[in-house]
């Protein structure tokens, strides 16, 4: 039986991946070193880390992580306000999951200082969900499972009786690989490249009533 739902954020909640890439691109910027947003691409998902460390590798430019972090972010603070906001039906949707007596958890490999910037940009208090779960919580990012898992031992339910909301297929990985149902969302992806999801929308406006119903 459904008891819980674990939200993703960045394609879930929110598209912040343009306004993180632009802060990172300022913040590189400023370290001499200009950088391209394809760069970034394979390190979507992977943490805020990976993301601005595996750019840095690749042109064998050494940072120091944190300060690199502390940096964009404070750029991301500026560049999301008046511009970050929440996808369709994103936080209707949470609420109603609330409505029905499920917990819900927001569980992302982003950083709480993200996490909490994106939450405040689009009106959405961080008490709104059960738990929180960010990259900085867990020790492995997806696809493997730890973050789910993480999730749904905070809500103190079996991972077995959440439904995971996603949208990127290393996110479906980490979702079955922790033993619970998942939902997708084509916010990033097309329907045709999504295999082995148990249910498919569009976004969070349409979510098949059987997907809360089991």
């Amino acid at each position: 039986m459904l008891r819980g739902v674990l939200f993703d954020m960045d394609g879930v909640i929110v598209d912040s991946e343009p306004y993180i890439c632009e802060a990172a691109i300022a913040m590189f910027e400023e370290a001499g070193l200009r950088v391209r947003p394809e760069d970034f691409a394979p390190f979507i998902g992977t943490g805020e880390n990976r993301y601005l460390g595996g750019v840095a590798e690749k042109y064998g430019h050494p940072i120091e992580i944190q300060e690199a972090k502390r940096r964009t972010y404070e750029i991301y603070r500026k560049i999301i306000r008046g511009r970050l906001t929440e996808l369709p039906g994103a936080i209707a949707f949470v609420r109603r999951c609330r409505e029905r007596g499920l917990k819900t958890a927001l569980a992302t490999s982003a950083d709480l200082i993200k996490v909490t910037a994106n939450l405040e940009a689009i009106g959405l208090a961080g008490s709104t969900f059960d738990a929180i779960v960010n990259g900085l919580d867990v020790s492995r990012t997806k696809p493997d499972p730890e973050i789910y898992l993480t999730a749904s031992r905070r809500l103190e339910l079996a991972s077995s009786e959440c439904l995971v909301i996603e949208d990127a297929l290393s996110g479906l990985a980490a979702a079955r690989a922790a033993g619970a149902r998942c939902l997708m969302l084509t916010t990033t992806l097309s329907p045709e490249r999504i295999r082995g999801a148990d249910w498919i929308a569009s976004d969070l406006s349409q979510i098949p009533e059987e997907a809360l119903c089991w």
